[in-house]
């Protein structure tokens, strides 16, 4: 008598990597689902955009550690984190000359594998995402973390009809911990450096929760 041997569990699929990602450091954190406002003047920048609006091509967006988002005559290279956003763009007006108003939204993370300077002043890099968040529906004792998100989003949305930028959740949105969390974290007035921890932590329950200890220290959630 043989016995076959049990089945194996699928191998792991490989992280999906991207070559020659164009970055666009900045002095802000980009979360998954969050919407960028760019006013784009510098050459190396124009020229990027253009390009990726017409091949329908993404950009990263890296937060700072060191450096200015335009660049200094014979200042040093920006420095910036390994962790970014990749950013989709969904609006572009370029009718004014050499200035381009442009809309993006924030996708999958990814970690620099390898990154260039090229001669104009333009950063690459090849790029493996990081996993999306796994939907995790916000508990009981993180109720009040969404029902102040909402509060607040319908505040400011009232004060300012005409601005896109604000999201009009639905419950779907407002009970899983990720988009709850990532929400707060764009609004909240925290140090970069902590909403890049924020962004970069795997668990969005975790986020959630560190999201919430902010809120009761500060008290802005009830």
């Amino acid at each position: 008598m043989t016995f076959a041997p049990p089945p194996s569990e699928p191998p792991a699929a490989p992280p999906l990597t991207l070559t020659s990602l164009p970055l666009f450091p900045l002095g802000t954190v980009l979360f998954p689902g969050g919407l960028l406002a760019l006013r784009v003047f510098e050459v190396r920048y124009l020229d990027m955009v253009r390009k990726c609006r017409q091949a329908g091509a993404p950009f990263g967006v890296v937060a700072l550690t060191d450096g200015h988002e335009v660049r200094q005559a014979g200042a040093a290279p920006e420095k910036f984190h390994d962790v970014g956003t990749i950013a989709a763009i969904s609006d572009l007006d370029d009718s004014h000359p050499g200035l381009i108003a442009l809309r993006a939204r924030g996708a999958e993370r990814f970690r620099i594998v390898r990154r260039q300077l090229l001669p104009h002043g333009l950063w690459i890099a090849d790029v493996e995402q990081l996993p999306p968040d796994v939907p995790v529906a916000v508990p009981e004792d993180l109720r009040k973390t969404a029902t102040a998100l909402e509060q607040v989003l319908t505040r400011l949305r009232d004060r300012s009809p005409d601005d896109a930028s604000l999201p009009d959740p639905g419950a779907e949105q407002l009970e899983d911990c990720g988009w709850v969390a990532n929400r707060w974290c764009e609004l909240l007035p925290v140090p970069i450096d902590l909403k890049q921890q924020l962004m970069q932590l795997d668990s969005p329950l975790l986020r959630l929760e560190l999201v919430g200890d902010v809120l009761d220290r500060t008290g802005i959630a009830p």
